[in-house]
């Protein structure tokens, strides 16, 4: 079975289905993930050598247990849709960015602050309306390319085992990727790799933006606003993203207590619910985009 074909069952299975309920191999992971840090990061005293040794150990067997079972007779191909259903978030942050939307919407500005917390790691009690619609379309713009593209670019070059070390990756710099007294050393490993595996998606989902929304525009905030960013990453996204939409995101945000002065990012109208739908549904669109030219690319090599 193609890749192409593959990529839109499990595009389809997690439109159906949406992320599991119970029994996510992602939370069993990350409990697993949590008990390997507690050994070699125990008080924070732990050092690079230890978050690499750290890293290899709760990856690569998974890797290769992936490897084996997508090579297996009969039912590989059903193993393969699975690995990227279970990598794949897209329902999820529908779910997640929807509400916020229509928090604001009505006026419920206390609700739009709660939903969105479940988003961003950032204050969000004392966010204006404009402050929260800024935070969920970041949200929605970043988490498309590291929940939805990413795993669909590592699936296409690389099957199951590539979906499944990029999203454990994923998951280790979420958990351990933290520039703080704690994680300084011991998570250097897994930001270096989550780094090094999100370079060349995160950029082809900034073309996609750019492709899909004013064009001109995001590739000129790509150019210039996006290397003022921290992450190398995300700020190529983000500020093709907020072009696209021709919406004006960064700025200040307010992280554990501590205000950071962020980059502006993207051009024209001040973030609010419209942003976020639009910003959405260019994530949707997006996904249609990357199926479309995997099919295309499957009929070229046939």
């Amino acid at each position: 079975m193609s890749v192409a074909l593959l990529s839109a069952a499990a595009v389809a299975l997690d439109a159906l289905l949406g992320e599991p309920r119970r029994w996510h191999p992602l939370v069993a992971f990350g409990r697993f993930a949590d008990r390997i840090e507690q050994r070699f990061n125990a008080g924070g005293r732990g050092w690079r050598s230890h978050g690499v040794t750290a890293w290899v150990i709760a990856v690569v067997p998974l890797t290769l247990l992936a490897t084996a079972l997508s090579w297996a007779p009969m039912v590989g191909w059903l193993v393969e849709i699975l690995a990227l259903y279970c990598a794949l978030g897209l329902r999820s942050l529908g779910e997640h960015v929807e509400p916020v939307a229509r928090a604001l919407r009505s006026g419920d500005l206390e609700q739009a602050r709660q939903r969105v917390g479940y988003l961003v790691s950032r204050e969000t009690a004392e966010l204006d309306e404009t402050a929260v619609a800024r935070a969920a379309t970041e949200s929605v713009l970043e988490n498309g390319s590291d929940a939805v593209f990413a795993a669909l670019f590592w699936f296409a070059v690389a099957g199951a085992p590539g979906v499944v070390l990029y999203r454990l990756s994923n998951t280790l710099d979420a958990m351990w990727g933290y520039r703080n007294e704690r994680f300084e050393r011991f998570g250097w490993a897994a930001a270096k790799i989550d780094d090094v595996l999100n370079y060349i998606p995160a950029r082809l989902v900034a073309l996609t933006y750019a492709l899909l929304g004013k064009t001109r525009l995001a590739l000129k905030c790509w150019r210039t606003q996006g290397p003022t960013w921290d992450s190398p990453n995300a700020g190529p996204v983000m500020a093709a993203g907020a072009g696209a939409l021709g919406v004006e995101l960064g700025g200040a945000a307010v992280y554990h207590g501590e205000l950071h002065q962020r980059p502006p990012l993207g051009e024209g109208v001040a973030a609010s619910a419209d942003s976020i739908d639009r910003g959405w549904q260019l994530v949707q669109r997006g996904v249609w985009l990357w199926l479309l030219i995997l099919c295309l690319g499957a009929e070229f090599y046939a």
